[in-house]
């Protein structure tokens, strides 16, 4: 039989070593540590104020000050149109012409009432003349004189219609020619030969000769700024000297498709651009070249929320924090900052993205290149040139120890 008590001191025994093979398992079975977060370098920037370089300008379009939309004043088919688009038109050119047939007959009728009561006024004015000289004999009353009289002025009324009619119909027949009123440049055809169109239809647009306007566009933010009579300069986008332009209207209200506001320059002079071409404007109340103001690139720039921020650098802590700032403008592609940094802070001018706040960080140090150096220095540099030996002196035993005298 076995001893109860050796029994019981091998279960002893047995318990350590089964409490080491579990911490073990748990040790082998648990998660490992992370890593530590690595220490990001950064370069700063320091704040400080400059000078703003760009300044607005804006595209723009030389036109007319005056440009008309000629239509017909009658209805009717186009037959015929002698204006082309470019061309340059004088007053009293024909433009373009309708079928006149129609009108021609009208006219034709016209003529022929006005024939027919200019009889009926005649014969009218015969018999109050036959009747005069029966009343001064005193063969009839006056009342039939008088009846005689009221028929003559209704004839005479209904001739001077017949007439201003003939004249309304031959009038109508003439506005079947379209002509120009004015001289100016084809810049626009709306209608062609064989097409239909009612009266007062655009068939013909004409840029009067005369005074240039430069037409551009602003948006709401700016147009506040624009006052009539201020200054504007113009120059055109393919080259050439500088214009001097003075704003004439300011729309009141903006376009209903790009909700910006219309401006028109009047210019004037010989080198004044072509009709139609494109020109830059730089309006002289917007020009903020030379401007102190603070800037930033736009790699320092993150979003935070609905707010723009930059990360501040503490130096002494060697950590960074969030900061909002105010943007107002662009300048170039740097960012025009308009509060919210005050000259001499640190900020962190790239890798904005992979910061987080109260993150240690290292300032960047660029490496600075050593001079090259050419092989033949290097070789003077690590050649040892001896000094010239004298023989004898190389041959000459080391000199004897001194005595103890």
């Amino acid at each position: 039989m076995r001893n109860p008590s050796a029994q019981r001191s091998s279960s002893w025994l047995s318990r350590p070593l089964l409490v080491l093979a579990s911490v073990a398992l748990l040790a082998a079975c648990s998660r490992p540590a992370p890593p530590e977060a690595p220490v990001r370098s950064v370069k700063l920037l320091t704040v400080g104020v400059g000078a703003l370089q760009s300044s607005l300008e804006y595209s723009g379009e030389v036109r007319a000050r005056v440009e008309s939309r000629l239509g017909f004043r009658v209805a009717g088919k186009i037959v015929k149109r002698q204006a082309e688009l470019g061309q340059h038109v004088r007053a009293g050119q024909v433009l373009a012409q309708l079928d006149p047939k129609d009108y021609q007959l009208a006219t034709d009728a016209a003529r022929a009432q006005l024939a027919s009561a200019t009889t009926q006024r005649d014969l009218a004015a015969a018999d109050y003349k036959r009747y005069q000289a029966l009343k001064d004999q005193n063969f009839i009353s006056g009342a039939e004189l008088e009846r005689r009289d009221a028929t003559l002025k209704a004839a005479q009324s209904t001739l001077d219609q017949a007439r201003a009619q003939l004249s309304s119909q031959g009038n109508q027949a003439a506005y079947t020619t379209l002509i120009a009123d004015v001289s100016g440049v084809v810049t626009g055809i709306d209608a062609e030969p064989g097409q239909v169109v009612s009266a007062g239809t655009p068939v013909v647009r004409i840029a009067q000769d005369g005074p240039r306007d430069v037409v551009f566009a602003v948006p709401e933010d700016k147009v506040t700024a624009i006052a009539p009579d201020s200054e504007v300069a113009v120059r055109g986008w393919s080259g050439g000297a500088e214009l001097l332009g003075r704003v004439r209207e300011v729309a009141a209200s903006a376009d209903a498709s790009t909700r910006t506001y219309q401006v028109k320059v009047a210019i004037e002079g010989a080198d004044v651009p072509p009709l139609g071409s494109t020109v830059y404007v730089k309006p002289k109340v917007l020009n903020h070249a030379g401007v102190p103001a603070i800037k930033l690139p736009t790699s320092a720039l993150r979003q935070e929320g609905q707010a723009t921020a930059v990360w501040l650098y503490d130096a002494a802590s060697g950590t960074v924090k969030s900061h909002v700032v105010q943007i107002a403008t662009a300048d170039g592609n740097e960012a025009v900052v308009a509060g919210g940094l005050t000259p001499g802070m640190q900020v962190v001018a790239t890798g904005v993205h992979v910061l987080s706040p109260g993150q240690k960080v290292l300032v960047y140090q660029p490496k600075v290149a050593s001079a090259p150096v050419s092989k033949a220095q290097t070789a003077t540099n690590t050649v040892a040139i001896p000094a010239p030996v004298n023989a004898t002196a190389a041959a000459v035993a080391p000199a004897a120890p001194a005595s103890a005298n």
